[in-house]
């Protein structure tokens, strides 16, 4: 289980690139402690998926770190980056202060993961050099626990089901791996 000090921790690093109680801090706040909270949940509930609940907490925090350079202004975000490029502009923002491994989550949080055939396909403005899909147990549940929570509807909880459909415009094999960690990681 994850303690005050994991979110406190989170909160600093967080304010080294956020205006404190902005309308976008809170709103990031607010959605990165539903996906830390329910994945720490997940963990909880099944002892024998070995993970580091302190990081799992803290890197869930940050996973969405980089929304700040991004242009999506229904949810107070006034950069100048498509909202695609989120996931690896957080992971840089992080990796400038050393945190490697959180950066890593960042990166790899889009969808179920992003492919460089995804990539290409849809002319995605991604740099083609990273690895855009979860590749540890920490990763995947993170992503995983991302996809019941909107930024844009912060006060419910996606239904599995919606979660499906908001899923579907990324193509079946998005939808298949959605499937297999919720086998997994079922809550």
């Amino acid at each position: 289980m994850s303690d005050k000090s994991d979110y406190k921790w989170a909160l600093e690093v967080i304010e080294k690139f956020y205006t404190k109680d902005s309308d976008l801090y809170n709103l990031l706040i607010l959605h990165s402690k539903q996906v830390a909270d329910l994945s720490v949940a997940i963990l909880d509930k099944h002892p024998e998926i070995k993970a580091d609940p302190s990081f799992v907490y803290r890197a869930a925090m940050l996973h969405d770190i980089g929304v700040i350079k991004t242009d999506a202004s229904g949810i107070f975000c006034n950069g100048t980056y498509p909202y695609i490029c989120h996931g690896y502009l957080g992971a840089d923002m992080l990796r400038s202060i050393g945190l490697d491994d959180y950066a890593l989550v960042a990166e790899r949080h889009t969808g179920t993961g992003l492919t460089i055939n995804d990539i290409k396909e849809r002319n995605l403005p991604l740099p083609a050099d990273r690895i855009y899909t979860p590749q540890t147990l920490e990763e995947s549940l993170i992503c995983y626990a991302d996809k019941f929570y909107s930024k844009a509807k912060p006060a419910r909880i996606k239904t599995v089901e919606e979660v499906r459909k908001s899923l579907l415009k990324w193509g079946n094999e998005t939808v298949r791996q959605f499937e297999l960690w919720h086998t997994k990681f079922l809550f």
